[in-house]
């Protein structure tokens, strides 16, 4: 039987504001997720890769989780708690769980990378530990690792494995891992230039970047894919690319960070190591940026 998905749709993978001073912008995050809330989002993700969670201490990962609740209207908020440390993902699920998040959103280790049987492992700690609905997080550009196809199929037979967030580019193992687990694992696109060929391929949505900036515009995708419209979802993606590839001209998310602070929505203040945008890239996406909100 296949897991009933948290959403279907696009989801914001949401930005996390700083002020100037580094400290969390409060008023900023409320900005955002009411931007994301007035589009009409299907779902909100927070403290995922965009979110900078690596450099977040306990208490200010509360402390966004419980905003985003506030704020997020019918949304359901995913939470971000993966780690390389099986005890600190455990702990970052009992948070979230604790706080009221819908589910949460779970990268593969990194660094001190596992095999596919630990890999199964690792998740299935953290589902005995927290009962808190999962979506598996496919990103081998950043952790090292991937989700091996027969892991995502085996992984889909849990009760609270609730789909795969697939930013591995490859619509060849998104196709491989749905025939594998006959339809039971609802997949999310994590490649904001590849949302529509993904849904083409049978994915639920997407977990996007780029909606931090052009919600509106990123939904349009997921709906008319959702809807059958196929030729529109292509449509409105490919008219999406060019700021699309901008946002991904450098390390995300120090793109997005420039572009909202471009539009005036939050601090263009990154935590170290990531730095804010230079050169010509920087001025090309405020270019394409502003070309897009045009009427």
């Amino acid at each position: 039987m296949a897991a009933s998905p948290l959403f279907t749709g696009c989801a914001a993978a949401l930005v996390t504001p700083f002020l100037p001073d580094g400290s969390l912008d409060e008023p900023a995050l409320r900005r955002l997720i009411a931007m994301q809330r007035e589009s009409c989002m299907d779902a909100l993700v927070l403290l995922g890769t965009t979110g900078e969670p690596c450099a977040l201490s306990m208490e200010e990962r509360a402390r966004i989780i419980e905003i985003g609740l506030a704020e997020a209207g019918d949304m359901p908020v995913i939470v971000g708690t993966g780690s390389n440390d099986t005890r600190r993902a455990i702990q970052y699920a009992h948070q979230a769980k604790a706080l009221g998040a819908a589910g949460q959103l779970c990268v593969t280790p990194y660094y001190n990378k596992t095999t596919q049987s630990g890999l199964i492992a690792h998740y299935e700690a953290i589902l005995d530990a927290c009962p808190l609905p999962m979506i598996l997080y496919h990103v081998p550009a950043r952790t090292g690792m991937g989700i091996a196809v027969q892991t995502a199929a085996r992984l889909a037979a849990h009760p609270l494995v609730v789909g795969l967030k697939d930013a591995g580019g490859d619509l060849a193992y998104t196709a491989d891992v749905l025939h594998a687990a006959h339809g039971a694992l609802p997949i999310y696109c994590g490649n904001d230039d590849l949302i529509a060929p993904t849904m083409a391929c049978g994915a639920a949505g997407a977990i996007s970047v780029v909606a931090n900036v052009a919600p509106l515009q990123t939904a349009a995708i997921t709906r008319a894919a959702l809807s059958g419209c196929m030729a529109q979802a292509a449509s409105a993606q490919q008219a999406l690319l060019p700021l699309i590839r901008a946002l991904f001209s450098q390390v995300s998310p120090i793109p997005a960070k420039a572009a909202l602070s471009m539009l005036g929505l939050c601090h263009d203040v990154l935590r170290l190591p990531l730095t804010p945008m230079e050169g010509p890239e920087r001025e090309r996406l405020q270019a394409l940026l502003f070309a897009q909100r045009e009427p």
